[in-house]
């Protein structure tokens, strides 16, 4: 059955739908739904995947985020969900870019919505959560490529190593409920507000890693970073924070680069992972190389 189908066959439809694949998305199928009717039309967004094991993505926790999300006031409500489908309301906004993160009147406004996600969505969270530890997912990523006889397998003892190495100097660490994939496009602004979406990754972590994940994602320069951290915190930045952070965005690197490394084997999305992995692998060596000189 393909992915029309799929939608069509929903129980949640009680008019007659419009079905529009949406872009941009690298992990699942996402589509925009609108059902008419004499008196009202409504627009949804279907995304259509399962678990991911090699990902560690498990959608009932996707659900318990969105819902916790959408419950604190990021994210839009869930309306229907089953085995490999959720449903969710439609904004009409458009996913921000790095280069509109980069820009001070945004950036301004992005900081405090990741913060308001750290200490508001877990209080809505229910059942069981995961945590999401980054240096954990590393040594996953290189033993799934290990058993895979990947051909990045020669690399991979070395990457092990300064995994190990930035998960020692980013000690010691608080924790709180984080996105964990603050790409620019998982930013919707619909000319009011933003919102943020896509909740597979999310879980209990360090709040070090959504804030290097900002600034790699979207190429921040030094002195957004250290007016980011500060805004963050609400001190002065000191050293011992800045070397950190710094070992933190790094391992946010590296974790990507591996991410992309393990999509080239198991992925069926029709994406460049291949060049994907080139590029970050080259940001994650710049990153490391400014980390060892701090």
């Amino acid at each position: 059955m393909n992915d029309e189908d799929i939608i069509k066959d929903l129980p949640f439809w009680n008019a007659a739908i419009r079905i529009q694949p949406l872009d941009g998305g690298i992990t699942n199928h996402n589509y925009k739904v609108t059902t008419e009717t004499a008196s009202d039309t409504k627009q949804y967004v279907v995304r259509l995947g399962s678990d991911i094991p090699v990902h560690q993505i498990l959608r009932f926790n996707e659900i318990a985020a969105s819902k916790a999300a959408h419950a604190a006031g990021l994210s839009p409500a869930i309306q229907y969900h089953c085995e490999g489908v959720l449903v969710m309301d439609y904004i009409a906004g458009k996913a921000l870019t790095p280069e509109q993160v980069r820009r001070e009147n945004m950036l301004q406004r992005v900081l405090p919505l990741v913060k308001r996600c750290h200490q508001e969505v877990p209080k809505h969270l229910r059942g069981a959560s995961i945590v999401f530890w980054v240096f954990h997912v590393i040594r996953n990523y290189t033993a799934t490529l290990f058993e895979a006889n990947s051909t990045y397998a020669d690399s991979l003892p070395q990457l092990l190593l300064m995994a190990n190495e930035l998960e020692a100097a980013a000690a010691p660490f608080d924790i709180v409920f984080s996105h964990n994939d603050l790409l620019a496009a998982n930013i919707l602004d619909d000319g009011e507000r933003l919102w943020l979406i896509d909740w597979e990754y999310g879980g209990f972590n360090t709040p070090l890693f959504d804030l290097g994940g900002i600034a790699s994602n979207n190429e921040l320069d030094e002195a957004q970073e250290r007016w980011m951290l500060e805004s963050y915190f609400e001190k002065t930045l000191d050293d011992d924070l800045w070397r950190r952070y710094q070992a933190m965005k790094t391992a946010s690197l590296l974790r990507e680069t591996l991410w992309s490394m393990v999509s080239e084997l198991y992925s069926s999305v029709d994406f460049d992972y291949r060049k994907y992995t080139a590029a970050n692998l080259a940001r994650f060596d710049l990153s490391l190389a400014h980390f060892k000189e701090l």
